[in-house]
């Protein structure tokens, strides 16, 4: 049977990444250029900025792709970009660069959700088993997603409002911490202790989407409250408690998920993916559950990387599914 080589490409969001993957599951390279320093002194990121970095850094990124996986356009089978979500004119920079090489070297076009990128760059790490759940935990998006076979996704819950890496984010700025959040107070709630009582979003009984809006309200109301009295809270503790509620509603609502809909794995994904205390309870918790196996990415393949949009555009690819030369960035692209 033939190797199939994929081009991965991905500019979603402040990342401009380029990969190659042979057979949806071995990583020949994966190149990443984080743009992490540029958006730092305004806390997040500046879409404008995003966009101009991708610019200036597309080419290099590809050229040093294809020389660390030591192969030729010749020898491709296909360019698979992030169509969405993200911010349009990253996007855009992305899927321009994926139509021009198409268009040049006569290869087909394979269009990935990001999402889809996250939950299969699981599959650079072991075979995927089916039924399965995914735990989508990033900046933008908090879901837990059911597949029973390949390319096939139902999201069985959502955040309503912020989603668990926007809420870590938020909570570093009240805490004074540096952009990006999510490792400070990762960081700091190892050191500190959960003895603030924070509130657990569980919603409805029946309900597996999550609500992480009204938690970030209660640390900013408990820090301005102190500050009022006179009194100071260690930041130590404030992330210890706030993580211990994040990482409590993640993961019960993950157990709960994987005995309801039998499924054989568990993936984790995603940026927050890379959270150590998220990472351990998780562990601890499917260490019980022994006919359910837990796979958790390398902390490379957790934050947005092109060998992961390869291995979900190596599925689609199989399946014949290609984009045309019509392909434009899709912002709020859905995963179907």
């Amino acid at each position: 049977m033939k190797d199939i080589y994929i081009l991965g490409i991905e500019t979603s969001c402040d990342e401009t990444a380029a990969a190659v993957v042979k057979n949806g599951r071995e990583v020949l390279s994966n190149v990443v250029a984080s743009q992490i320093e540029s958006h730092k002194r305004f806390g997040g990121v500046v879409p404008e900025i995003a966009s101009r970095h991708h610019v200036e850094q597309i080419t290099i990124v590809l050229e040093e792709a294809m020389r660390q996986a030591n192969i030729s356009f010749a020898e491709l089978d296909a360019i698979a970009v992030t169509e969405g979500p993200g911010l349009v004119g990253a996007l855009l920079i992305g899927v321009n660069a994926a139509k021009a090489l198409a268009f040049a070297h006569h290869l087909p076009l394979v269009s990935v959700h990001h999402i889809a990128g996250h939950i299969y760059a699981n599959r650079l790490v072991t075979e995927m088993k089916f039924p399965l759940l995914s735990l989508v935990v990033s900046g933008g998006h908090t879901e837990l997603v059911y597949m029973k076979e390949h390319g096939v996704f139902e999201v069985i819950g959502e955040t309503r409002d912020d989603a668990a890496g926007e809420a870590y984010d938020k909570v570093a700025r009240t805490l004074n911490l540096p952009y990006p959040g999510g490792p400070h107070i990762d960081r700091l709630a190892h050191e500190g202790k959960p003895t603030i009582d924070l509130p657990r979003a569980w919603l409805e009984e029946d309900s597996y989407d999550f609500s992480f809006s009204g938690l970030k309200s209660a640390v900013i109301n408990t820090l301005h409250n102190a500050k009022q009295r006179g009194e100071t809270i260690d930041p130590k503790d404030m992330a210890a408690s706030f993580q211990a509620s994040v990482v409590e509603v993640l993961v019960t609502k993950t157990v709960k998920a994987a005995k309801q809909y039998g499924v054989r794995q568990v993936l984790l994904a995603g940026g927050v993916a890379a959270n150590k205390g998220l990472r351990t309870e998780l562990e601890k918790q499917f260490a019980e559950l022994k006919d359910v196996e837990l796979v958790i990415p390398p902390l490379s393949l957790c934050t947005d990387n092109a060998a992961m949009i390869a291995a979900a555009g190596a599925v689609l690819f199989e399946k014949g599914k290609f984009a045309t030369m019509a392909l434009n960035g899709t912002p709020g692209l859905e995963l179907k």
